[in-house]
């Protein structure tokens, strides 16, 4: 069967569907305020999965369920919910020592691990994940989360000492900042949430937390493990349309971090809202070009299989992805057909087939918007040069390797998130450098060659452009201990296991002068544990 042929007959029918992969619709009808699972009455937004199957009327969308639109009544509910928590400071959980905090997430993440199978088989059915991956996302969630509580362990024994310079003591330690609006990325609903989420709660702030837009009900298993392992008013959630519920949370002025992941257009639009601008910490993951340069002297095959990998894992749907590829023309041919057919060996289908690696797409306006940016790049002297690149069946798109691409394209620029690969042939190693000097976005680029001092040259160019190069592999987030930022419009704020942990909190100490009442004064505080703050006690 050709390629063409397969994209078109890509969906089944009803009863193709594995019994153990099957859904039912979840018709969510509650919200989690103020340590209470409140019922909602009013108007619900139909979800959708990528996932078509046939029928007698043609292709049809599998309808998943529902889940509220709530108003901005609503919304400032749980924000004041979330700020009474805090009380400016003086709330149960941002004075609660850190070892009580941490036994709370460690009671979480019980919870959690126990609705596994119900997150990950709405994970895959929801945004068109693989069953494989839905479940590694959820295994690496978990992961993180204990490691974080490791890392906030480690970060609390190295500041449970009090420290005497120059005639003063002093300890220093981590304080939590107030209420932290955390919302997400599709991409990955879970497990990207979960990254500002968990580190924001453990260092003692208040959320308010809002899923992403696809991605929504895989939340809802988890809403009565948060209810049932922390106290009143430390995590509510919001659900609906962002543009009606998160400004009116913005413009009152109470949030005082902003943990967003997505376009640095909506994170403009958002920190603008606050009336005081400067007071808000803002931890951004934003909007990623990330370009792959193979030279000369590279390992065709391995930069080939990383490309493949970095450039289409989850559909290329992924800020990380190489969106970009600058390829020396004296090495295109054969990268070219390398990539080809190592792209014609990739399993395509539905996302609970075994080792399947091309799957449906969540956002309903992404299949036009890919055809039109391949559109643009034939217009401008491209052509698509794998069989049935671009080919699209529904919500489904088979990827497609677009070249020569050049300045004039909208692919030169823009961040497609999906999958289609453009490659820019070049002479001179200078031009793929300048094209990253001059990108508006910074986060990540891989490099693939043999040579040390070319290599170090590049290296010691791109470290000032990107946060990350990436030498002989694919641009990636982890080992989660590594910090994940960006420069330029492409993140603000570092995130990883221990830099979360500090990006929500702020260095504060207690400090005395040395002298005999103060020595007297301290001793007792310590001797009597009467503070959460000021204690020497070692969590083991």
């Amino acid at each position: 069967m050709s390629i063409e042929a397969k994209v078109q007959n890509i969906f089944p029918l009803e009863a193709d569907v594995p019994k153990t992969a099957r859904i039912a619709p979840l018709e969510q009808k509650e919200y989690l305020v103020n340590g209470r699972i409140k019922a909602w009455s009013g108007p619900r937004h139909e979800v959708l999965s990528p996932v078509c199957l046939k029928g007698k009327k043609g292709l049809a969308r599998v309808r998943l369920g529902s889940y509220p639109l709530m108003t901005e009544k609503e919304a400032l509910e749980a924000l004041d919910a979330a700020a009474a928590a805090y009380d400016e400071g003086r709330g149960l959980w941002p004075t609660l020592s850190v070892e009580a905090r941490i036994a709370h997430m460690e009671d979480f993440v019980y919870r959690m691990k126990e609705k596994r199978a119900e997150v990950v088989n709405l994970l895959m059915w929801e945004i068109g994940k693989s069953a494989e991956d839905s479940a590694k996302e959820f295994d690496r969630t978990v992961e993180y989360i204990v490691d974080t509580i490791n890392a906030l362990k480690e970060l609390d024994r190295n500041s449970s000492r009090l420290s005497v310079t120059q005639g003063i003591m002093a300890q220093i330690k981590r304080a939590p900042l107030g209420v932290v609006l955390c919302m997400g990325p599709y991409n990955y609903p879970l497990n990207e949430t979960f990254t500002t989420l968990i580190p924001a709660i453990l260092m003692g702030n208040t959320v308010v937390f809002k899923p992403p837009k696809y991605g929504v009900l895989l939340h809802r298993p988890l809403l009565e493990a948060f209810r049932d392992s922390f106290p009143k008013g430390v995590v509510n959630t919001l659900y609906g349309e962002g543009r009606k519920i998160i400004g009116p949370l913005m413009k009152s002025g109470k949030v005082n971090v902003l943990a967003f992941i997505g376009s640095s257009k909506v994170a403009d639009l958002l920190k603008q809202q606050h009336p005081a601008p400067h007071r808000l910490r803002c931890v951004l993951g934003l909007d990623a070009k990330n370009a792959g340069i193979v030279l000369p002297d590279a390992d065709i095959d391995l930069a080939v299989g990383e490309t493949i990998t970095g450039a289409l894992s989850f559909n290329g749907q992924r800020c990380t992805a190489l969106k970009i590829l600058f390829v020396h023309r004296s090495v295109q041919s054969e990268f070219l057909e390398k990539l080809v057919t190592g792209i014609e060996a990739i399993k395509l289908g539905m996302p609970w087939e075994p080792k399947v690696k091309i799957t449906p797409l969540p956002e309903a306006e992404k299949p036009p918007y890919l055809a039109e940016v391949i559109a643009d790049a034939r217009k401008h002297g491209a052509k698509v040069i794998n069989e049935a690149g671009g080919a699209a069946n529904g919500t489904f798109v088979y990827p497609a390797v677009i070249y020569p691409v050049n300045a004039r394209m909208r692919l030169w620029k823009e961040e497609q998130f999906g999958p289609v690969i453009p490659v820019v042939p070049f002479n001179d190693v200078k031009e793929p450098l300048k094209y990253v000097v001059e990108s508006n976005f910074g986060q990540q680029v891989s490099v693939f060659g043999k040579d040390p001092d070319t290599i170090a040259a590049m290296t010691d160019t791109l470290v000032n452009q990107v946060s990350r190069v990436n030498i002989n592999s694919q641009c990636q987030r982890g080992p989660d201990i590594f910090p994940f930022t960006g420069r330029k419009d492409s993140a603000e704020g570092t995130l990883s296991v221990s830099d979360a942990l500090r990006v929500f909190s702020i260095r504060a100490l207690v400090a005395a002068k040395e002298s005999d009442a103060n020595k007297k004064l301290v001793r007792g505080i310590l001797r009597g544990r009467k503070s959460k703050f000021l204690s020497t006690d070692f969590i083991l």
